[in-house]
């Protein structure tokens, strides 16, 4: 989380000063009202496009992204308060440009007469953009309108996931918008300047994102079909177990990661867990809990032979740590990746001790035999909490030298916040908490 804010405030704080050291030698002149609400729009719409320009190339997946903030799931949130940032920024620009206008309109503000337009030598690039201001600024306008809807719905968790994978696509068609109006609207002279160059390279590098996104390509994780071989309705979970056999073109992945997997086209990609560790026969198992309204019509949707498309591996979420021992905790179906793990281990063990820590409300025999046979060939140790409520304590008393583990945590988010802030307490480094934010909007 402090990569994320550090990019969040640390984009703000490079952006804001580039332009201050841009529009220093101008504030002098400023005199009245109109003068600094000029400024204002300019400083807003600097500000908006560069977090538009970066929440888009981030939309894209590069892997340098995932590496920098420590998974695709980090990257996502960087990619939703960047977003949440924009909004913020665009709603005060709208409101620094038309404000004015509406208080000259009601009476308070008395309207000042345009200065006279400085000569633009005919045919001159700069004559050029000069002539497209008024299209510029309607363009503006009506792309900030549809955005501001579009990025509110996103916000909204009751909005269908079908329909936000469908609408939030068309946020790259505003962008492109945006991109023109400020391409002629940015002062000309700032594009000599270096806020001008960097808020350049970042509309370039964003555009092409937006083409991509509008493609359904993706910088990272090639799409590769592939079809439904087994299906298994786990009633007591309420989980369907999938086993999915790929064509040709799967990289492999690593135990923790996870794919956006299409099981049906009409409702888009869904990020998934991989449940089964890479033995390069093309074999994937998902483990799906009925949690949405989508995800409860599986059982009668889905069936064998059905044709899917899976795109990935992502994710850091791989096990990798300093610790002498490691400790896992989850939760429900949060036992995905331990799943996938305790596979890998019982092929190539790492030489750690490992306590499993996993709690449910819900369980069959088949499901817990399966459970400790994993356990037991991969020579983890493992603690149910069935029906019974985990507490720091429990972890504390089984395992003493817990401080010099790394504790990989997978499940509900509240659970998560509440054992990583007990374990810090106690004197746990921040680093050897590892979670994955598995939230995609």
């Amino acid at each position: 989380m402090k990569s994320i804010k550090v990019a969040l405030w640390g984009s703000l704080g490079l952006i804001s000063l580039l332009w201050l050291i841009s529009e220093q030698a101008s504030f002098a002149a400023l005199a009245g009202f109109f003068d600094w609400r000029n400024v204002l729009v300019q400083y807003s719409g600097v500000v908006s496009i560069t977090v538009m320009s970066l929440a888009m190339i981030l939309a894209a997946r590069p892997r340098i992204a995932e590496r920098l903030f420590g998974g695709l799931d980090k990257t996502y949130r960087l990619h939703k308060w960047l977003g949440i940032a924009a909004l913020v920024v665009s709603v005060s620009h709208w409101l620094i440009a038309k404000g004015p206008k509406w208080a000259v309109g009601l009476g308070w503000l008395e309207r000042r007469g345009r200065p006279p337009r400085p000569h633009l030598p005919d045919g001159s690039l700069q004559q050029l953009l000069a002539s497209q201001r008024g299209l510029a600024e309607s363009v503006g306008e009506w792309a900030f309108y549809a955005a501001l809807m579009l990025m509110v719905l996103a916000l909204v968790k009751y909005f269908p996931y079908r329909r936000f994978f469908q609408t939030h696509r068309i946020l790259a068609i505003t962008y492109l918008a945006f991109v023109f109006h400020a391409v002629i609207l940015l002062k000309f002279d700032d594009w000599t300047r270096p806020v001008g160059l960097v808020v350049g390279v970042l509309m370039v590098l964003g555009s092409i994102s937006a083409v991509l996104c509008l493609a359904r390509r993706h910088l990272s994780g090639r799409p590769v079909a592939g079809r439904v071989a087994s299906c298994e309705w786990q009633g007591e979970l309420a989980t369907l177990a999938v086993d999915i056999q790929l064509d040709a073109g799967w990289p492999g992945h690593q135990a923790g990661q996870f794919a956006f997997v299409t099981l049906h086209a009409d409702e888009g990609p869904h990020p998934y867990t991989l449940a089964s560790a890479w033995q390069g026969d093309g074999q994937l198992r998902l483990l799906i809990k009925a949690l949405g309204d989508y995800t409860r019509t599986l059982p009668d949707r889905l069936a064998v032979g059905d044709r899917v498309v899976v795109e990935g591996p992502y994710g850091c979420f791989t096990f990798a740590g300093e610790g002498k021992r490691q400790i896992w905790v989850s939760g429900g179906i949060g036992i995905t990746p331990f799943v996938a793990r305790m596979q890998a281990l019982a092929r190539e063990a790492d030489g750690k001790p490992v306590d499993l820590f996993h709690c449910t409300g819900q369980m069959n025999d088949a499901v817990l035999g399966r459970l400790q046979e994993d356990a037991r060939l991969a020579g983890v140790s493992l603690h149910l909490y069935w029906r019974k409520r985990f507490e720091v304590r429990h972890l504390l008393e089984t395992v003493a030298d817990w401080r010099e583990a790394d504790i990989w945590f997978c499940g509900p988010a509240p659970f998560g916040r509440q054992l990583r802030a007990a374990l810090l307490a106690l004197g746990l480094p921040a680093g050897r908490f590892h979670q994955e934010l598995f939230e995609m909007r």
